[in-house]
């Protein structure tokens, strides 16, 4: 798969998309292939302050539940609430329609420290090397 140019990825596989001062925050197509079936999605409520690369919410797939980190610190300012009906939606669409949640970032300048899609990318074809070692 392709990666979003226009995203920045942490370690921890989200993805983040920033416009302005706010940030849309998803888990990778990377992570939800090694996730499986996602059959539920535990999200922050709006309002909530959280801190860069702390858990704040989960997803349950058929395999496991996964701690989702924040690759920002910020203010929920939106969550996606299609995913309490629709959690699938992660496994279908994770860069547009299964995005997580929005946050309003307080220090723009953690975005920078993430990775691009190239980084990205030759990240998961290690970690994937490894994996195959």
């Amino acid at each position: 798969m392709a990666y979003p140019k226009q995203f920045k990825y942490s370690k921890d596989h989200e993805w983040i998309e920033v416009k302005g001062d706010v940030a849309t925050v998803g888990i990778t197509d990377y992570a939800q292939h090694e996730l499986g079936d996602v059959v539920f999605v535990e999200l922050p409520k709006v309002g909530a302050k959280v801190a860069n690369r702390e858990d704040v919410w989960s997803v349950e797939s058929v395999k496991a539940v996964s701690e989702i980190y924040a690759p920002a610190s910020g203010e929920v300012t939106e969550a996606n609430g299609t995913l309490v009906q629709k959690p699938e939606a992660i496994n279908t669409d994770p860069h547009t329609a299964g995005w997580l949640i929005k946050i309003r970032l307080a220090n723009p300048a953690e975005v920078g420290a993430l990775m691009d899609a190239a980084a990205y990318e030759a990240y998961i074809a290690e970690k994937q090397k490894e994996a195959s070692a």
